[in-house]
């Protein structure tokens, strides 16, 4: 529970073994000067919105993870490491939000350059020049996606970048330095997908009922009535090709192919990421993976800002894959609560305004469940609020979705009862004073 407006209280959350002891005040949020802010050049004040250069580049990167990186993986679905937030995990959620940044950077997102919707670098230089040089991983595949919506002719009147419908979305790397490897404990794969940027992709983005997964065990003995269900709009991107190129779907399974083929008999992970459209898209390519690959390895999805995937039915399936989902949530970001709704919370704690199914008659609930619009929230959820950073005293709908906020807030929580630590507010302030 946050503390009342201009009380200093320290925070009493009990350490971890891999917590560092450092007390957090909650008082008023700080009100920073817009002309002092408007005369500063960029670089004294970004620090606010992305800790990954700063403080996590240096605090996160030395700590080993060996024989225990499964759980910090999801292996236990995150018990015990996510209130108070584990500092060892805080690193590695930051690691990875550090991967879908660089696949933002990437992106040519001008609508005039003869390159718009294509990645601005190739594959050996991708993470040096969008400012991650060493992250240990080489970049192995590009993706991506297609929207399937039939462009009506009149359209073609309008600028080309309307209907871009094929958009490079993200990559595929994997961990080759050896020290890099020795402390993860394990040969990582990763998968980060950007967020929406194409007219297209808003389009498939509003397509948000529920339509059946193909190939789905639905009508099996044993199985849901409804099967596993989706957003049209995801599944689109997900699945549709062009006759000049293949789909994302089939990218991701022949780079996944290739790499369990190469490196499938050593340690593995298989970590998927994302922000926003490209978290949905994680969790896509998470279960597709696993209902694809009979000898997976262990694969994570951590999501930041995402919206809902799937139903109940989805989410089962999930499980039952033993599909690990890390959900990163911004309480005051809006896209975390759409599309459609959720009618219960079942093994995660139901949201306020959440339809409670075991309150309804049996017929209502067949009924409900029968519609195209009632969604499942999927794993394990880290909830965030800008509310709580002293820093973010506006809450803007915009910001409040950014991957930047979501890594501000990810560097700064430590408990529920303790949001936002000292040594973040510390760092955040001698950015000021230079």
């Amino acid at each position: 529970m946050r503390s009342s407006v201009g009380l200093a209280k320290p925070c009493t959350v009990p350490p971890t073994r891999d917590m560092t002891l450092e007390c957090c005040t909650l008082t008023q949020p700080i009100k920073l000067n817009k002309k002092f802010l408007q005369n500063q050049p960029l670089k004294n004040w970004e620090g606010l919105l992305d800790p990954v250069r700063h403080e996590s580049a240096t605090a996160s990167r030395p700590v080993k993870l060996r024989r225990k990186w499964m759980e910090y993986q999801g292996i236990r679905n995150w018990e015990g490491l996510l209130d108070p937030l584990d500092d060892n995990l805080r690193g590695e959620i930051l690691r990875y939000g550090h991967f879908v940044d660089a696949a933002y950077k990437s992106f040519d997102f001008d609508p005039s350059s003869p390159t718009y919707a294509t990645c601005r670098f190739p594959k050996s230089t991708l993470f040096e020049r969008s400012g991650k040089p060493d992250t240990g991983y080489r970049l192995t595949k590009h993706l991506r996606a297609t929207s399937g919506i039939q462009i009506p002719r009149w359209i073609e009147k309008a600028p080309s970048w309307v209907f871009t419908q094929s958009s490079w979305i993200g990559y595929v790397a994997v961990s080759l330095n050896k020290a890099e490897i020795a402390r993860l404990g394990r040969r990582d794969v990763v998968i980060a997908f950007r967020g929406t940027a194409t007219c297209l992709e808003w389009l498939e983005n509003l397509r948000a009922t529920l339509t059946q997964l193909p190939n789905s065990d639905c009508g099996k003995k044993g199985s849901d009535d409804s099967g596993p269900m989706v957003e049209s709009g995801f599944l689109s991107l997900y699945t549709s090709g062009t006759p000049m190129g293949p789909s994302l779907q089939e990218m991701v399974r022949q780079e996944i192919k290739r790499l369990l083929h190469t490196y499938g008999d050593e340690p593995l992970s298989l970590t998927i990421t994302g922000h926003s459209l490209g978290a949905a898209l994680a969790t896509l390519a998470a279960y597709d993976i696993k209902t694809t690959f009979n000898c997976a390895p262990l694969v994570t999805v951590i999501s930041f800002g995402g919206p809902r995937v799937g139903n109940r039915s989805f989410r089962r399936h999930l499980e039952k894959q033993g599909t690990k989902v890390l959900r990163i949530v911004n309480s005051d970001d809006v896209i975390t609560k759409v599309p459609g709704f959720v009618i219960d919370g079942e093994n995660n704690v139901p949201n306020k305004g959440d339809l409670n199914m075991a309150s309804l008659p049996s017929w209502i609930q067949k009924k409900v469940e029968d519609t195209q619009w009632v969604y499942a929230e999927v794993g394990r959820e880290l909830r965030l609020s800008s509310k709580d950073s002293p820093y973010l005293n506006s809450i803007n709908v915009a910001a409040c979705h950014d991957l930047k906020t979501y890594l501000h807030l990810v560097n700064g929580f430590v408990s529920s009862s303790c949001p936002f630590r000292a040594k973040a507010k510390r760092f955040f302030l001698s950015n000021h004073r230079r």
